[in-house]
């Protein structure tokens, strides 16, 4: 491996402070020379739509991979939530490192907690997830679209466009803005995203060498809750135009998974299906299994119609 790297990265604050905390581990444990390549990305563009309607969260990650199979960088810094299930041919996750707060965050400029809302109050997130989750818990209130990066939804907050928005709670305390957040969902009240809080790092498959210096990054516990979380969506062809959720836990060898497949009908939507699942994960493949399994579980209880509801 070269002991000059180039990290391909996305110009949002946020991801740039992702790739500048991945330069710093480098250059710490491997003694690596790092820069940074910015780049914009059709998903920091396109603001007017929902990600659903324009091509999925894979719009965050493809010209990033682009100046990977180019050879102007040699790894990419992504949100894992971001990455897409299955990565394109010639690439792979090299490193999935420890995962901050993977909840979701309850931000309001007025209201302590979703429950001291008003009747009809105007709530932002650009997330299917969420909305569903948002609708089964207070079906009175008006969620409404919200884009661009942090900052941004921050500032359509302050100008009074939203009574509160919900955010990831990883990103507000990545860039040192946890006083925002009035309060967390617990896990179980809104269940996260596959990898929320957790990065994921991107190589070519073909750097095998990179691909080795890498592998002292992954964090084994969410390494393999992860995978679980991934197999999940995986099995259902998940994309950002299907409301699901998945999140597992680790403790010791004991691994929890916690899932949600919600309906996208504006109206009349049935309440959201889920089950949770526990077994003992000690690689890859049994955490891969124990993702299909509850994949599997919301199948039996009817995935596949809420799914065709999604196309």
């Amino acid at each position: 491996m070269s002991n000059s790297l180039i990290i391909a990265t996305r110009e949002s604050r946020l991801a740039l402070w992702q790739a500048e905390h991945m330069r710093a581990l480098l250059q710490q444990r491997l003694g690596a020379s790092v820069t940074l390549l910015g780049m914009t990305t059709r998903g920091d563009q396109i603001l007017d739509r929902t990600l659903s309607k324009v091509g999925g969260k894979g719009l965050f990650v493809k010209e990033l991979e682009t100046a990977l199979e180019e050879g102007r960088a040699h790894l990419a810094v992504h949100s894992l939530k971001d990455v897409p299930m299955v990565l394109p041919e010639g690439f792979a996750l090299a490193a999935i490192l420890e995962r901050e707060d993977p909840r979701d965050a309850f931000v309001s400029n007025q209201f302590e907690n979703l429950d001291a809302l008003p009747q009809g109050a105007r709530v932002g997130t650009s997330s299917l997830r969420r909305v569903v989750q948002l609708r089964a818990l207070r079906p009175d209130l008006r969620i409404e679209p919200l884009r661009g990066n942090l900052d941004t939804r921050l500032r359509k907050l302050d100008e009074g466009q939203f009574d509160a928005i919900v955010l990831a709670a990883a990103g507000l305390k990545r860039l040192e803005l946890a006083h925002r957040i009035r309060s967390v969902f617990d896990e179980k009240q809104m269940v996260p995203a596959a990898g929320q809080g957790a990065l994921g790092i991107e190589v070519r498959s073909d750097n095998v060498a990179l691909i080795q210096q890498l592998s002292t990054f992954i964090d084994r516990p969410t390494w393999l809750a992860t995978i679980a979380e991934r197999a999940v969506s995986r099995a259902l062809g998940g994309s950002c135009s299907m409301p699901l959720a998945a999140h597992a836990t680790l403790a010791g060898d004991q691994m929890h998974i916690d899932v949600l497949l919600g309906e996208d009908r504006p109206e009349g939507a049935r309440a959201p299906l889920r089950a949770q699942l526990q077994a003992v994960v000690g690689d890859e493949g049994q955490a891969e299994a124990l993702g299909m399994q509850a994949a599997q579980a919301l199948q039996q209880q009817g995935a596949a119609d809420y799914l065709g509801a999604a196309h």
